[in-house]
Order: C-alpha cells, then structure tokens, then sequence
C-alpha cells in the first residue's frame, strides 16, 4: 500500500482527500495490467471508461460538464499520481484529454468550448496536442509548419511528430507559424477535426513504453477562420499557458510511478533471501530505501506546492511547475532504477512491475519540456528575481 499520509498536508483539502480516496478504489477495481497487444484499442476503451467514471469531467471547466469552475491542478495532479500507480497507459489516457483540451479551456470561443469539451468530458472525443515537429523538440519558436492566410481562412503545410493519440485523435489541437512577428510571436493556435482534408498520419511509432504516437503531415489543408484559437500571433504564449497547467501533473505522473516502485521494492526486499536472513536486513538496502522515500516525499511537496500557488494563490507558477516536474521525473527515474536493482534480474523481466515503471518513466523526462528545459526556466527566473 502506498504511502498516503501526504493527504493530510495543507496543501490539499477534504475533495481532494475524498477524491484520492474513490479513484483509488475504482483503479483497483476496474484497470487491468494493459497487456501490450492493440494499445489503439485499449486507449479507446480507457477514455471511454474514465468518461463513463466522470473522472475526465476533471480536465474541462463545470460550464462545459466538469467538476470545478476553473481546471484544479491539485486534482489533476492527484488523478495522475493514481493513475500511474495503477497503471501507466491509465495515466496517459487521461493526460492526453487534459493536455489536448487545455488551450480550447483557455482560447476557445463559447462555440468552440460548446463543441469540445463536453465530449472531451464524456470520453467521446479523444483530445491531441499537435506541437512537435521532426526538425524542433523543445525549441517551439522553431517551428517551420505554415499556415497562410487566404480568402476564407487558412492554408496549411509542414509535419508533426512524436504527437499522442496521433491516429486515434478526433482532434488535434495545431500550432503553426503565421508570419505576424519573427519566432515565437508568429505563431497561431488551431483546433482541427481528425478528418480535415490534408491532414494525413504518415507514421505510427513505436516507443519502448507502447502507447499511440505518430508523425501527421499537412499538405494544403484548409481551415476556416473559425478553427483559429484565440488571437493570431498569440499561439506560443498559449501552448506555454498550457504547458503550465499540465506540467505540474508530469511530475505527478512520475510520482505515481515511484510509489509503486518502492511499493513492489519494499515487498520483495522482505522475502527475497540474504544470507541468514532478507534484504531488507541489509543495511545498504535500508540506504536506499530511504533514498527513495526521500525523493518521493520531496517531489509530492514540491508538486503539491506548484498546484496551491496556481488554485489558491492564484498567481503564476512556471517556476514551481518546472522545478516540480524537474525533481519527480529524474527522481522516479532514480527510484525505479533502485527498485529494479533490488530485484535482481527478475526487475528486468518482461510482466514484472518495476520492468514497466523503467520503461514507462523514461519519455517524461524529455516531453512538455526536457529536464534541461526546465533547468533553464528555473535559472533565468532566479536570475532575474535576484536582480530585482
């Protein structure tokens, strides 16, 4: 059993409690290990059941079908922990709705919010965050697809990759250079439906945690005026307002994936043998043991911080997030590394937990913003908070 003593802290209040409380309950009872074969269709179903659940009502606003009146990152953050703790194509699932309705919560007009999100809550429509491109990762004021304007809207060229749910996404939210300012200040947002003439999936990849990915490419694809989301030349700011969100609820994910490490860790050292007695008698086990602890502890303040600044203080936490998803995602690393260790070459075997957890803690390190992305946002605010 996982550690749960962090519901008490002041950063969380009792919905939170009740809410970690009945999600970890409907985990248990309904994920089953996904078993790798058509991860399409186990995405589907995993949408269509957490909708069914009313846990995605969590991702939209309650004007358009959600819970609270604006997106809680405290929730989100505790709807990931769980889920990855249960099971990390749950998690992905759920993030992908969040992440892939985000900007249209943000931008979107009442007509584009009414024809979105409350599908996106219900798990009929599965939600895309179209961002990457083959030539720029990180660096978004990079990006090199175009869209032109014409008599009706606009002209589309260029590629996406490594896009989740690419292939099995109703829509995909697209951000595309259209010309208003050199970098990042020519950059628009657009909200496309999955079928849009133009729009093609070039590519399914294949990636050592399987889960629905690929390249789309762009060739004259019309858009109409009323597929642009929020002000043109507004787009880069409007993906970091919605990195900022869902960052924090990154480094939950990976939270929830060290708990179950040290969880299935600490069973196996009590029974594995040592000598006269376990593992767990030894004293460089207990070391790292509590080296993982440690990290966990540290990373859930950290994350649970960077979501009470944004929903109570109500102020701006690219700081906090970055510093949050920095510490839990190289920390799970560290800590499932340490798990797998303890098992011996058992934690490298194909069905057992910890092999997954590696496997499955690996990309969040390097999506919404590679660590060392995030190193950079931490410094340059530092710096300037010190020079002021």
């Amino acid at each position: 059993m996982a550690d749960r003593s962090f519901l008490d802290w002041p950063f969380l209040d009792d919905g939170h409690r009740r809410l970690a409380d009945e999600l970890d309950a409907w985990c248990a009872a309904t994920l089953a290990p996904a078993h790798g074969g058509d991860v399409d269709a186990e995405c589907r179903a995993l949408v269509r059941s957490l909708g069914d659940a009313g846990w995605l009502r969590y991702c939209v606003p309650a004007a358009y079908g959600g819970i609270h009146e604006t997106l809680d990152i405290r929730s989100l953050a505790l709807i990931r922990e769980t889920l990855a703790r249960h099971s990390g194509l749950a998690d992905f699932a759920f993030a992908m709705q969040g992440l892939g309705s985000g900007t249209i919560t943000l931008l979107g007009t009442e007509a584009q919010k009414r024809a979105y999100l409350p599908a996106v809550a219900r798990g009929e429509k599965i939600a895309a965050f179209a961002l990457t491109e083959p030539a720029s990762g990180s660096d978004v004021a990079s990006m090199e697809t175009i869209a032109e304007r014409t008599a009706n809207g606009y002209r589309v060229n260029g590629a996406k990759t490594y896009i989740s749910n690419g292939g099995i996404a109703d829509y995909y939210v697209l951000f595309a250079r259209t010309g208003e300012a050199p970098g990042s200040r020519g950059i628009s947002a657009f909200v496309v439906d999955a079928d849009t003439p133009g729009l093609a999936v070039t590519e399914r990849l294949e990636v050592i945690a399987p889960h629905p990915l690929a390249t789309l490419a762009f060739t004259d694809m019309a858009l109409p005026e009323t597929a642009l989301l929020g002000e043109a030349g507004r787009g880069f700011a409007a993906a970091m307002a919605t990195l900022d969100i869902f960052r924090t609820t990154v480094g939950a994910a990976a939270l929830g994936f060290a708990r179950r490490a040290l969880d299935e860790a600490t069973a196996r050292v009590r029974v594995r043998r040592l000598g006269n007695g376990t593992l767990a008698d030894n004293p460089i086990t207990q070391s790292k043991l509590a080296e993982m602890v440690l990290d966990i502890d540290t990373s859930a303040l950290l994350i649970y911080r960077a979501g009470w600044l944004r929903d109570v203080r109500g102020v701006r936490n690219t700081r906090e997030a970055a510093l949050a998803k920095l510490h839990a995602t190289d920390s799970a690393q560290s800590v499932i590394d340490k798990a797998v260790q303890m098992f011996g070459g058992l934690g490298v075997t194909v069905g057992v937990p910890v092999e997954a957890l590696y496997r499955e803690v690996r990309a969040l390190r390097i999506y919404e913003g590679a660590s060392e992305v995030q190193k950079v946002v931490i410094a340059r605010q530092h710096l300037a908070d010190s020079a002021a």
